[in-house]
């Protein structure tokens, strides 16, 4: 109760966070992929308009990593990337518990916001609560897709967050991704790579059809991720749990940064200070 009372702000901007992105996706999805939307009646072609949807969602991510509330929770929105920073030594367990359970209610949030927004569009086929399912290749082939994304993400993270020069663009990196992910993996497994989002969609729906799919699959890819990047770099080379450091927001992480502790508390660091002290 100490550590909820202390980082309270923390956990509920994680749960605003997700339930922006998921109403956002929600609406961007029924513009794009319901046949009765004027944008999809006038972009015939349907790469294009997977193309559109994921800089529509690329820009999206962007927005919320480096808004006000995402430079101080960290901009997790994702409970992979939470346990990831936890196994990695720099969350701790109360806050894990915490974000986990905050993203998961925002991601219920955004979806329940999205059908009083959106009604039947939303909930009936082809957007049907935007379900994560396995494409047309089914949940093997899903599996190897959500896996390697997944990878591919957590090192990116881990590699551009803790670079000096290439710190401050850990979250354009991750929204450029999500841009290729939706443009060209979406087919083969939804792009899922989120547990609390997958999870708000198959409660709405009540369809838990290939659930654990997006729930394992995307632990096992950053779990792997960050295993092999301790391996190359050393455990110390991770200097923090925030896609975004370059900020005057407190940090409550096991912070590597100068000035904050091992406590986490003081978070005070400016722009011009850290980008001397990243590696």
């Amino acid at each position: 109760m100490e550590t909820l009372s202390k980082h309270w702000p923390e956990y509920l901007m994680e749960a605003a966070e997700l339930a922006i992105f998921i109403v956002i996706a929600s609406l961007f999805a029924c513009l794009f992929r319901y046949p009765g939307s004027p944008v999809y009646q006038a972009v015939a072609n349907e790469q294009l308009r997977q193309l559109l949807l994921g800089i529509a969602m690329g820009v999206t991510a962007i927005t919320l990593i480096h808004s006000p509330w995402g430079k101080q929770s960290g901009a997790h929105l994702n409970p992979a990337v939470t346990l990831t920073f936890y196994r990695l030594g720099k969350v701790r367990k109360q806050d894990a518990i915490f974000y986990v359970l905050f993203q998961c209610i925002g991601g219920l949030l955004g979806i329940y916001l999205a059908i009083l927004l959106l009604g039947n569009i939303f909930t009936n086929e082809p957007i049907n609560y935007i379900v994560t399912v396995p494409g047309m290749w089914g949940w093997m082939v899903a599996v190897v897709g959500e896996f390697t994304i997944a990878f591919i993400t957590m090192s990116v993270v881990l590699v551009t967050s803790n670079h000096k020069t290439l710190s401050r663009y850990t979250g354009r990196f991750v929204g450029c991704l999500l841009m290729l992910y939706i443009a060209l993996e979406s087919p083969i497994s939804g792009v899922g790579m989120n547990p609390a989002r997958s999870f708000a969609s198959a409660f709405a729906a009540q369809n838990w059809m290939a659930f654990p799919l997006y729930v394992f699959t995307p632990l096992a890819g950053m779990f792997s991720a960050a295993e092999l990047y301790q391996n190359l770099f050393g455990r110390q080379a991770v200097k923090c749990a925030k896609l975004n450091h370059h900020t005057h927001k407190r940090c409550i992480f096991r912070c590597g940064y100068r000035g904050n502790g091992d406590n986490g508390e003081s978070g005070e660091n400016g722009e011009m200070d850290l980008s001397n002290r990243l590696i």
